[in-house]
């Protein structure tokens, strides 16, 4: 069966007074239906350029200057503007780090989301658009939903917002959700409650599910596949126990072994020395080679190519985690 979203060499770069900046540079990777996919980096890295890229949402100085986006077959990066509209918030959603990137504030959570979802199918009548935002605000974890849609967005606590902003985004039943950190502002119990009905909503409507985030432990529970993103290219991606499992770039061992369930109680958490280069100025070679403690000679002469490995990984490094060095 083909992906709902087939993404094929995408490059996404800005022209500053500084030189090109190279935040997404020659990304792919597919999702299927009712599929969670991972997209794990650390800030910088270029996976929320990823998510605006696929939506259309890179204004100047960014655009987009090769590859493909295919969404069910049909590539976005050539749809007109008003169709691309239209498929925002009906057939692609997008949860956004900022919740307020999503609401309005001047208008009542009511009104916004009854708009949503008339915007996108008019023959659904304001009664029953109101039930269905009602349901959505209870899925997020808000109590008291009825009175609470009576509120405006500055009523809300920044963690109440990003659940409105959540249960927006599945207003709808898209076929693809974008989420951008979509509970970095949640507590514990309501970030488990969230990501819960997100893997209900995924499986019962097969909607396909990209998460972006810079914790490994968060997707490492839910998505089926990781991709991991660092300076602007996926580095490794693959099989969700294959890669947790046993990683095979040295940047990927790096933030598995960053995660406290992973050091023993007392001892200091591990950490990948140095920095993420500019992306304005890229060395020759591997851009982790900096700061890896497999590099090879190799490493600083040219970057590696991707590789498929038995597994189906698929790897760019020269020297991978288990390897012999040379």
């Amino acid at each position: 069966m083909a992906p709902i979203l087939d993404v094929r060499n995408l490059q996404t770069h800005f022209f500053t007074k500084g030189g090109v900046l190279k935040a997404v540079d020659g990304v792919s990777f597919e999702i299927g239906a009712g599929e969670i996919v991972g997209l794990v980096g650390e800030s910088g890295s270029g996976k929320s350029i990823t998510g605006f890229s696929i939506l259309g949402l890179v204004d100047a100085p960014g655009r987009i200057v090769g590859g493909e986006i295919l969404f069910k077959g049909k590539d976005l990066k050539t749809l007109p503007v008003a169709e691309m509209q239209k498929m925002r918030g009906s057939s692609i959603a997008m949860i956004f780090q900022d919740p307020m990137m999503t609401l309005n504030p001047v208008l009542r959570i009511e009104t916004q989301m009854i708009e949503a979802i008339q915007t996108h199918d008019s023959s659904v009548s304001k009664d029953e658009a109101r039930q269905r935002s009602r349901d959505a605000l209870g899925l997020v974890g808000i109590s008291s939903p009825e009175e609470r849609m009576r509120a405006y967005p500055h009523q809300f606590s920044g963690g109440m917002r990003q659940r409105v902003s959540i249960a927006i985004a599945m207003l709808n039943r898209p076929d693809l959700i974008i989420a951008d950190e979509p509970t970095t502002a949640l507590d514990v119990t309501i970030q488990g409650q969230v990501i819960h009905e997100m893997q209900k909503l995924c499986k019962k409507t097969k909607t396909a599910l990209l998460w972006i985030t810079h914790d490994l432990a968060v997707v490492a529970g839910i998505s089926s596949r990781i991709c991991v993103m660092y300076a602007g290219r996926i580095v490794e991606q693959g099989p969700n126990e294959a890669l947790i499992g046993s990683p095979m770039h040295p940047y990927t061992n790096g933030l598995l072994g960053s995660v406290p369930s992973q050091n023993r109680r007392g001892e200091p958490l591990q950490q990948i020395e140095g920095i993420v280069p500019s992306l304005l100025d890229l060395p020759p070679g591997c851009a982790f080679e900096n700061r890896c403690s497999h590099a090879v000679d190799a490493c600083s002469q040219s970057a590696p190519d991707e590789m498929v490995m038995a597994d189906q990984r698929i790897l760019r490094c020269f020297n991978r985690v288990g390897q012999d060095q040379t």
